[in-house]
């Protein structure tokens, strides 16, 4: 059984910050990528951002680029997603996903992400 867990949504003004966190957790889980979704009311699950632990490389969406970061420890299957300059539009439940290693790769879909944590809320006021 893994779990995921995120943790640090809130309510912040436009312009502000927030860093969200998620680790998971498994008796033998080694996770080849983590990612970021985002789900704002009414909208479909979208592609934030993902870490893939070789390398490290990350990759984000055009949204995001230049605003959030992700990092992360690895022997801690935990990931960080450090969001700076928020706009309203960013307004949304953010999921953490963790994926096996599968071929071929597919970051940006969620289909490719095995487990998925709760959802934190993260809410930017104008």
């Amino acid at each position: 059984q893994v779990h995921v867990v995120e943790s640090g949504g809130g309510l912040v003004q436009a312009g502000g910050s927030l860093r969200l966190s998620c680790a998971a957790s498994g008796r033998t889980f080694s996770s080849y990528a983590m990612g970021w979704f985002r789900q704002a009311p009414g909208k479909a699950r979208e592609f934030v951002g993902t870490l893939r632990w070789s390398g490290p490389t990350t990759y984000y969406a055009d949204s995001v680029k230049g605003r959030f970061t992700i990092s992360g420890d690895n022997a801690k299957n935990t990931v960080y997603l450090q969001m700076d300059s928020l706009k309203p539009e960013d307004t949304a439940v953010y999921y953490c996903a963790a994926a096996l290693f599968k071929f071929p790769t597919s970051y940006t879909e969620k289909e490719w992400y095995d487990y998925w944590g709760q959802g934190t809320q993260v809410t930017v006021s104008s």
